[in-house]
């Protein structure tokens, strides 16, 4: 009687009502085993690459030699006057393309540190390319101010270190204080980006048939052999760097913001470029890993390592930020024409009406509305319309700089002195071929480096939870699952 009893309980808990618990979207699609995610990983390393991998290589490489290699050894031969710098524009094109590449450097960290803090797991398939993007930007980055001083082999002089001409760096100047923020984020960045690649590299040392690629990837992996305690320090010192990289992720766009903050500028004199700043920096820096992840995405076959569901949380944080950089365009207006300051008002009424409006019409188009259009869920869905609004972003993150930098300098305080900036050829010339050794690198990274992090993906499985069986014997009968609503299962690219 008491087990009838018990057992008529026991259905009576199962009949009742059940609490519905929204099913998670799956980050790796068809049920792909670990195997396959290591080949597939690797096989982009090992295999030979894709015709279309050459067809962008070659002329992004050319480009690369011609506008970099060339454009600079003209420079340094003739001198910073090949550029279109003035007297009154003295930063011209250079310092706007500074701006830009470490604008574009900042989504790697954001990604790899803040999203790593806050447990997002959706980031572990594009944390390794965001992270090298980072470093190629930077390196673009650094070309300009280097040798925008005039003469490159005295740029060491930005170091403090004792001389015999007793020249000593000026530390009240924000110039300087890029030197130090950007140095100790390229520094932090790549050894972040490199350490987390160590288990990866010894997975592609220890598949490797060449004696020559053993060599040099069983140099790189550190002698890694992935025992608990290796596991233990790799994620002991992963964290360490990740609380150290969160605040450079705001702090460096800050520094670089004080460029201009700091002066008494009419149009650059505010509080709010620091946030402003940052918010752009993310804003540019996510348009850009969208744009060279989607054609990797395709090129190598990693639509179910890479899905919409990356895309789509991607492309929601282009339209936060984008609204947030929209809401500081149109505060600085309020701000300038509010305060009724005469130099603030006239320096936004020549941005507006003035020779360079075409570029702060640009500007607010591409960056304020082209970002609009992924409030719908279709847009976001739809990789030709993401591709085409990071390409506007990317363009309209240039012309932001340029309209900060070129419309505001070209008309100061002397009507005298007014003259509209014309860039030159050489300015042109170097900043083409600083994108195409961005691109350079870029595709020489995912030929040679494993470009998807295959540990942490491989975490994002149920079967890497502990639990897993358990959950699967002990099925919980109060709880109702409900589907997520998955895009690539909806349009039948995959399977449940």
């Amino acid at each position: 009687m008491a087990e009838a009893t018990v057992s008529k309980e026991t259905s009576a808990k199962r009949e009742g009502p059940k609490l519905p618990v929204l099913e998670r979207e799956k980050l790796i699609l068809n049920k792909r085993s670990y195997n396959w995610i290591t080949e597939r990983i690797c096989g982009v390393v090992e295999n030979p690459q894709p015709l279309l991998w050459w067809m962008l290589f070659i002329p992004c490489a050319l480009i690369a030699a011609i506008g970099v290699g060339g454009g600079l050894f003209h420079l340094v031969s003739t001198g910073v006057g090949v550029w279109g710098n003035t007297n009154r524009s003295m930063w011209g094109w250079p310092i706007v393309n500074f701006v830009f590449w470490i604008g574009i450097g900042h989504a790697g960290t954001l990604i790899s540190a803040i999203l790593f803090l806050t447990r997002q797991n959706w980031r572990t398939s594009i944390n390794r390319a965001a992270e090298a993007m980072t470093i190629f930007a930077v390196c673009c980055a650094g070309i300009f101010p280097a040798f925008h001083v005039g003469r490159v082999w005295m740029a060491w002089y930005l170091a403090p270190v004792p001389n015999p001409n007793a020249i000593w760096q000026n530390f009240k100047s924000p110039l300087l204080w890029d030197v130090f923020a950007v140095s100790t984020y390229f520094t932090i960045s790549l050894i972040f980006w490199y350490l987390g690649m160590v288990p990866d590299l010894a997975t592609i040392r220890d598949r490797a048939t060449g004696k020559v690629r053993k060599l040099l990837y069983g140099i790189f992996s550190l002698g890694w052999r992935g025992s608990n305690r290796h596991w233990s320090h790799y994620e002991m010192a992963y964290l360490l760097l990740a609380a150290l990289s969160t605040p450079l992720v705001l702090s460096v766009h800050s520094v670089v913001s004080f460029d201009f903050a700091t002066s008494v500028v009419p149009g650059w004199h505010t509080t709010i470029f620091p946030p402003y700043f940052v918010a752009g920096a993310i804003f540019g820096g996510f348009a850009m890993v969208l744009t060279i992840m989607i054609p990797a995405r395709y090129i190598y076959g990693l639509n179910d390592l890479i899905t919409m569901k990356h895309v789509d949380n991607m492309a929601k944080i282009i339209l936060l930020t984008g609204s947030i950089v929209g809401y500081a365009y149109l505060m600085e207006l309020f701000m300038a024409f509010y305060g009724a300051a005469k130099y603030e008002m006239e320096a936004f009424k020549l941005r507006i009406a003035g020779p360079h409006n075409i570029a702060y019409f640009t500007m607010m188009a591409c960056n304020v509305i082209s970002p609009q259009v992924f409030w719908w869920k279709k847009c976001r869905e739809n990789l030709w319309v993401v591709m085409a609004v990071c390409m506007c972003v990317n363009v309209g993150m240039w012309f932001e700089r340029y309209v900060i930098i070129v419309t505001t300098l070209s008309r100061m305080w002397l009507p005298g002195d007014w003259k509209t900036y014309n860039p030159s050829g050489q300015d042109i010339m170097l900043f083409v071929g600083t994108i195409g050794m961005f691109l350079t690198l870029f595709l020489l990274f995912l030929r040679f480096l494993p470009c998807i992090n295959i540990a942490e993906v491989k975490w994002t499985k149920e079967e890497s939870d502990p639990h897993f069986e358990d959950k699967e014997e002990h099925i919980d009968e109060g709880t109702e699952v409900i589907p997520a609503y998955q895009h690539e299962i909806e349009k039948g690219e995959a399977t449940v």
